[in-house]
This record gives C-alpha cells, sequence and structure tokens, in this order.
C-alpha cells in the first residue's frame, strides 16, 4: 500500500474544506428546524381559529358527534402534512375549509362502500340502555338536527353546503362534483323534506 504524500498547504485547503462543508450542514439543519418551527406556528393559527367551524361542518354533513370528531382529526392531519403546500398570501380558512369538504366526502363514500359489505345482523335496539342527556338541548335544535338526519345522503350534503354554510349553487356543484340542476333538484328535495319534517 502506498503511502498518501500530503504537501504543506494541501492540509490546510481540506480542513477548510471540510469546514465550510460542515458550516453548510448545519445552516441546512438549522433552516430546517426554522422551517419546523413556523409551519409548527402557522398549523397552530389555522387550528384555533377554523377547529370549530371544520368540527361544526363535519357534524352537519355526517349527522353523527363521533364520527365528526374522527372527520376533524383526520382533515387537521392532512393540513399538517400539507401546510407548506399552502401559498402565502392565500386564504387558509379557505384553503382548511376546501381541503374539510373533500375529506368529509371522501370519508362518507368509504362510510357508504363499508356498509354496503355489512351483513344485517338483526335489531340491538332493544338491548340497549338508552340515555338521557344530563342537561336539557333546546326542543328546537333536536327538530332540526332530526330533520338532517333523516334527509338523503346526497340531499343533506347539498342543504349544509348552500342554507346552512352560504355556498352558492355553482360552488356546492364544484365541490360535490355534480352539475349545477343536480344541486337544483337536490336542494328543493332536501327543502321539501325540511318543512315535512318541521312541520310534524
Amino acid at each position: 500500500m502506498k503511502a498518501r504524500v500530503v504537501e504543506p498547504g494541501q492540509e490546510l485547503g481540506e480542513l477548510h474544506t471540510f469546514k465550510r462543508q460542515r458550516d453548510e450542514r448545519c445552516s441546512l439543519l438549522m433552516t430546517e428546524d426554522s422551517a419546523r418551527e413556523v409551519s409548527a406556528e402557522r398549523f397552530a393559527r389555522l387550528y384555533e381559529r377554523h377547529a370549530d367551524r371544520i368540527y361544526g361542518l363535519c357534524l352537519r354533513m355526517s349527522g353523527d358527534s363521533a364520527r365528526a370528531t374522527e372527520l376533524t382529526q383526520d382533515v387537521f392531519i392532512r393540513a399538517w402534512r400539507n401546510i407548506d403546500r399552502m401559498r402565502s398570501g392565500s386564504d387558509p380558512g379557505g384553503w382548511v375549509w376546501r381541503l374539510a369538504v373533500n375529506v368529509v366526502l371522501n370519508g362518507l363514500r368509504s362510510d357508504r362502500r363499508l356498509r354496503a359489505r355489512e351483513e344485517l345482523v338483526g335489531d340491538v335496539t332493544p338491548h340497549l340502555r338508552l340515555q338521557t342527556p344530563a342537561t336539557p338541548i333546546p326542543l328546537k335544535r333536536i327538530a332540526l338536527d332530526t330533520a338532517l338526519r333523516r334527509l338523503p345522503p346526497k340531499a343533506r350534503k347539498v342543504y349544509i353546503l348552500h342554507d346552512v354554510e352560504g355556498h352558492s349553487q355553482d360552488e356546492c356543484a364544484l365541490l360535490l362534483g355534480i352539475a349545477p340542476g343536480t344541486v337544483r333538484a337536490q336542494l328543493h328535495r332536501a327543502r321539501k323534506l325540511m318543512r315535512e319534517v318541521l312541520e310534524r
């Protein structure tokens, strides 16, 4: 094996190169750490400002508080993973709202496919002990929630997006991936069914 011959100035040059590379790696790591901190701060602000609103959307579209909690969690997990994709200067509320609508619609599709595969075992309600809530809930709220749950899934989605959340018919069509005429038909159907249930 041949011994490596080091020229007098070469060793000093290699040391400078090593230090420069080390400093570049440290700078890159510090930049990544500060970027993570900025992302964490952005996410914390996003969550604090919009968590209740997103939960409300999930609850109204799913009709189930436990499922709404799961969907809200899924929305903010995806928001955390994609926070760097949010353009600076864009509306974070709109961004997380679109994300939530997509997550809820995909979750409801998944639930529907799962229910289609399940076998009905029979009615288990006689075996369940129903508990009354500890605090009274306003009757109008109960009637509205009951009426919303009785709507067919497509009509409920359109009704919530249009009449509750205030989206235009074209926005509803875009969010749900259906034709504007279908939105109008589903909205008419939902309003009619809501009136029938609430007038009883």
